[in-house]
């Protein structure tokens, strides 16, 4: 079987963008989706995202395979991909026109500008640790400075859901961590039942901040969208930045706002295509 597919990046962080939006169900399996993410044999990304038909009232529907063959709630990168995707196949005028995405972190609702950046109004984090969900404080509790021992050490973390799980820690410098030996401590420490994002942050002023991050089920990644959501959440609620603040990732720069009038966060990045193809399943 031969699949057309699209590929676009948003800060580096890249994805399969497949239109399936003539079927509920994911044109390929979760298997066939790692291999498509091989970098070696495959395509080559950190996700494949499906555009599937619109339920109860949304325009569309984004489900992502991650290159580990796991399924995350949602993607702030990649649902800014989706976004320019659906823009691009359909032809029409699409300026300023917000799009209702139904996801499994619920109703997400991107806006394309007139200069080719993508707003997207991510919703209401997540506080308490049951909703995060962590065992590291009572499950009403927010989880806000607390000590997590990974690998020998003593993190002070912060713990914020974005319809996905972020654990935040801030660090002095971001180029000091070396994310390959406690990335995936942090992912599938026991305090979390549904593993987690783990993002470092360096405070560089209090609206400019670095960012390095190891993503659940894809590890490290250029850049994450609701991780620069949560971590800017995170800095406020540690009193280290102001509600309107500059993510610097190693892929590029994101603009995160987290609404005081109406508790909302707001994305505001790029979304780019590389290229388009054909994939022949089972190729590899």
């Amino acid at each position: 079987m031969v699949i057309e597919f699209s590929k676009y990046h948003g800060l580096g962080n890249d994805f399969i963008l497949l239109d399936n939006r003539h079927s509920s169900e994911p044109l390929v399996t979760a298997e066939e989706a790692v291999k498509m993410c091989d970098r070696h044999f495959g395509i080559g990304a950190d996700g494949v995202i499906f555009a599937l038909p619109g339920q109860n009232g949304t325009d569309y529907t984004m489900r992502i395979y991650n290159s580990d063959g796991s399924e995350p709630e949602m993607c702030g990168n990649g649902i800014r991909c989706l976004a320019q995707f659906i823009a691009d196949k359909t032809g029409k005028e699409q300026i300023n026109k917000s799009f209702r995405i139904h996801t499994l972190a619920g109703i997400i609702s991107p806006q394309l500008k007139e200069n080719g950046q993508v707003r997207v109004d991510m919703g209401i984090p997540q506080l308490t640790a049951a909703e995060i969900p962590t065992t590291l404080c009572s499950p009403d509790d927010k989880v806000i400075a607390q000590p997590l021992e990974v690998a020998d050490k003593s993190w002070t973390v912060t713990c914020v859901s974005m319809g996905n799980p972020h654990c935040i820690t801030f660090v002095e410098d971001t180029d000091a961590i070396d994310l390959v030996q406690i990335g995936s401590k942090f992912e599938h420490h026991p305090v979390f039942p549904q593993r987690t994002n783990t993002e470092f942050i360096q405070i560089v002023k209090s609206d400019y901040m670095k960012m390095r991050v190891w993503e659940r089920g894809a590890g490290i990644t250029l850049a994450c969208g609701t991780g620069a959501c949560a971590s800017v959440v995170a800095g406020v609620l540690n009193g280290k930045c102001d509600r309107l603040c500059t993510v610097e990732l190693p892929g590029g720069c994101l603009q995160i706002e987290w609404s005081e009038q109406d508790g909302r966060v707001y994305m505001t990045g790029a979304a780019e295509l590389v290229f388009t193809g054909k994939y022949v399943l089972g190729n590899s």
